[in-house]
């Protein structure tokens, strides 16, 4: 990034171990007499120059979203506000587009005909596939954001709103491509539990438990796979902004990294996981039990206010809660996640290649 020197592959100290006495950062002479316990790591921003502890990767991503709240919350909130735009805009042309197609299919006595349907598909395909390829570029933009910004943290350094939206723009198509591979990764296990759901209706229908064997071995051999290589290529998308690599670049400096520290990069990962998880249940559990009480039913109610009833039941102050507490957990997860990859990234970085030094030094340096 601009004014930051060594977060390419190789650094202008090259690979090293933590700077000596005297280098930027440390006390400039030893103690005089006797034995003394070594000083601690520089800290210019939200973690010490030096390999980190799991605690201090969640700690540096914690105090990431506290201390610039505004760039990163005020980014992907932007970015959602974007797609939720784009996708309105698509979904009112598609209606615009198919208005008398769908009074044709819903007048009464109506029948279904490929006259008035096939248009209905081919718009609302377009509205979904549109939905598809936008999400991509906002979850990789909103990434890319927490990348650029983590950059500032990790030397101390503010930055603004207009600073991070900028550098994260430049660097979304890398990030995108890099995305979009481990999205493909992920649909592995799921294609795969299709397959296996399928196979055991088959089975029910003829008595054969050769297909569901099959697609259950190939299920069981798809999920580590898919495991392996979502892990492998984890740090694409910081490499991708902090060294400004290519999508193959950014993707073989990930399994470089990772190579060695595939378990303690997934049991981070997963532990940052099951934080967000628990934060999630923390805003939807009292919303269960402030949900309002279902309508009741008796043999004598009619169908439509039955309906009327229960749709009138969540909507109201509790649908707002609910919307927003689904909209915080999403803001929160969205940004805290990316931020502990990046953070693993920095830490492989600084355990192999000896960026601490490239760092402290960059942390003096005026912008």
């Amino acid at each position: 990034m601009p004014g930051t020197s060594g977060w390419g592959p190789q650094g202008p100290q090259g690979p090293q171990g933590p700077p000596a006495y005297g280098q930027p950062g440390w006390p400039p002479f030893p103690p005089p007499h006797g034995w003394a316990p070594p000083p601690p790591p520089p800290k210019p921003g939200v973690i010490p120059l030096a390999p980190l502890g799991v605690d201090q990767v969640l700690g540096g991503a914690f105090a990431t979203t506290r201390r610039y709240a505004k760039p990163l919350f005020g980014t992907a909130a932007a970015a959602y506000g974007l797609l939720a735009a784009v996708m309105t805009g698509a979904l009112l042309l598609a209606y615009a587009a198919t208005r008398d197609d769908f009074r044709a299919m819903y007048e009464p006595g109506a029948t279904f005909s490929w006259e008035h349907g096939r248009p209905l598909l081919i718009a609302f395909g377009t509205v979904w596939a549109t939905g598809m390829l936008a999400s991509l570029a906002i979850n990789s933009f909103i990434q890319a954001a927490c990348a650029a910004t983590l950059h500032e943290a990790v030397l101390g350094r503010p930055t603004t709103f207009r600073a991070v939206w900028r550098r994260a723009w430049s660097r979304t198509p890398a990030v995108s491509a890099v995305t979009l591979l481990l999205a493909l990764v992920l649909v592995l296990p799921l294609v795969a539990f299709v397959l296996l759901f399928v196979a055991f209706f088959v089975t029910l229908l003829t008595d054969s438990t050769l297909p569901f064997g099959l697609f259950f071995l190939l299920f069981l051999l798809v999920l580590p796979l898919a495991a392996w290589l979502y892990v492998t290529f984890a740090f694409a998308p910081a490499a991708a902004v902090l060294e400004s690599a290519g999508p193959l670049t950014a993707l073989r400096r990930s399994a470089r990294l990772v190579r060695g520290a595939w378990w303690r990069t997934f049991g981070i990962s997963l532990l940052a996981g099951v934080i967000v998880g628990i934060v999630s249940l923390a805003f939807r559990i009292p919303l269960q039990f402030a949900a309002p009480e279902p309508p009741v039913v008796t043999p004598d109610s009619d169908t439509s206010e039955i309906l009327f009833d229960q749709l009138r039941s969540q909507f109201g102050l509790y649908a707002i809660l609910g919307l927003l507490g689904t909209l915080l957990t999403q803001l929160i997860a969205t940004v805290f996640l990316p931020l502990v990859t990046a953070l693993l990234y920095i830490d492989r970085r600084i355990r192999r290649e000896g960026l601490a030094s490239s760092l402290a030094e960059a942390s003096e340096v005026p912008r």
